[in-house]
């Protein structure tokens, strides 16, 4: 009998690699390669000045399409994401509604060949689709959710939500928002998740960071506000150890100042910024560090962390993890059950748990054989399963 040829499915994100070792968030990639098994699968992402138009990543067709005359002006969206892109250099806003226009043309030339899309973000990628009749299932991630919830953007988001054939967020804090703009929606809550076969302690690097017999903290993600990292730094102060940094965006500079006068005062290079790393690297800075932190904060915006898969990583590491009580953060992380959480911005209750994570080895131990039972439930090969049936019931 002849095998029935897979359904095809269009991913459409504005998060991406915009090559192979790429330092820009990999999650969608994941995900998408996790699904080529029952579906044909393209990835339709904006265009990136030195990234391919058309390539092949872990089995993943991606198209990259241009939005901008002037390609090398296309710095909308890489690196970081849209909206801090935009805080960064006002001046990018103008391209905006290039990118609107230019995913709008590119949808309408390509949704007749597939049967189905998935949406990540409803800003642009839901609010877009949900002028075609195409179906399709929207994933809220966080600030796409959160924030930009007045006037026209508000009656967009609403729209797109409506018309989704299915929607699903990444958290259950998300959820509660997304049920504040449409209370007859009811999204299911899927995270992303973390290749667990990746990452783990036989990574590990000696003396990866140049901390000598110091313990190492670590922090990795985008410097942006709602990342916290300002009252991690602060923190540092009244622990005996080393904070590494891993990422790069906006609040680098005033960071690498605040560290600048921590060290001044410790007489030792205790705060080191060590820039954005690629994913492959990554496993040897999770794997060679003692404690991770995600010190997340809401922004004066209302974003907060939609859910924080940098800790996951962190986990499947072997790390044990300290966070912020911070949007979608408290799914993940229990309470001295699988990490510690703190108030947000508290500088004192920071230091507390990373010195209590040092210096109480049965917290720890505990800790670390919690985080062994639950992480499973969070591979890419579970967290696919849940999103085909969801596009299989569609």
């Amino acid at each position: 009998m002849e095998e029935e040829p897979k359904k095809k499915l269009l991913v459409t994100a504005s998060t991406f690699p915009r090559w192979e070792g790429d330092t820009e968030p990999r999650f969608v990639l994941d995900l998408a390669s996790h699904m080529t098994a029952g579906f044909d699968v393209t990835v339709l992402v904006p265009a990136a000045p030195g990234a391919k138009e058309k390539e092949t990543l872990d089995g993943v067709k991606v198209i990259r399409y241009h939005y901008f005359p002037l390609h090398k002006w296309e710095t909308l969206c890489y690196p970081g994401a849209i909206v801090p892109r935009i805080r960064e250099k006002k001046v990018r806003a103008f391209l905006v509604p290039f990118l609107f226009l230019s995913f709008y043309f590119h949808l309408w030339k390509l949704l007749p060949d597939f049967d189905i899309v998935h949406a990540h973000w409803l800003i642009p990628q839901g609010i877009v689709q949900s002028l075609f009749k195409k179906p399709y299932i929207v994933t809220g991630h966080g600030g796409d959710v959160l924030s930009l919830n007045r006037g026209l953007m508000r009656k967009w988001k609403i729209r797109c939500l409506n018309r989704a054939a299915h929607v699903t967020v990444v958290s259950e804090h998300l959820k509660k928002k997304v049920q504040e703009l449409t209370p007859e929606i009811v999204p299911d809550v899927i995270s992303m998740g973390v290749n667990t076969s990746q990452f783990g302690r036989r990574h590990h690097i000696p003396d990866y960071f140049g901390q000598g017999d110091k313990k190492v903290v670590l922090f990795v993600g985008r410097l942006a506000e709602k990342k916290g990292v300002s009252y991690l730094i602060s923190a540092m102060e009244y622990v005996d150890a080393m904070l590494a940094i891993v990422g790069d965006g906006p609040l680098r500079e005033l960071l690498e100042q605040q560290g600048r006068d921590v060290n001044h005062k410790a007489g030792w290079k205790k705060i080191r910024l060590m820039g954005a790393k690629s994913h492959a690297e990554l496993k040897a800075v999770y794997a060679s560090a003692d404690v991770f932190v995600c010190p997340s904060v809401t922004a004066k915006d209302g974003d907060q962390e939609g859910f924080g898969l940098v800790m996951l990583e962190a986990m499947a590491s072997g790390l044990p993890v300290i966070a912020s009580n911070s949007g979608g953060i408290t799914q993940l992380i229990m309470d001295e059950v699988n990490g510690l959480l703190c108030t947000e911005k508290s500088v004192d209750e920071l230091a507390a748990a990373i010195n209590r994570m040092f210096h109480d080895k049965k917290l720890r131990d505990n800790i670390s054989e919690n985080i062994k039972s639950m992480i499973k439930e969070y591979d890419y090969q579970t967290i696919a399963q849940k999103y085909e049936k969801v596009i299989n019931n569609v």
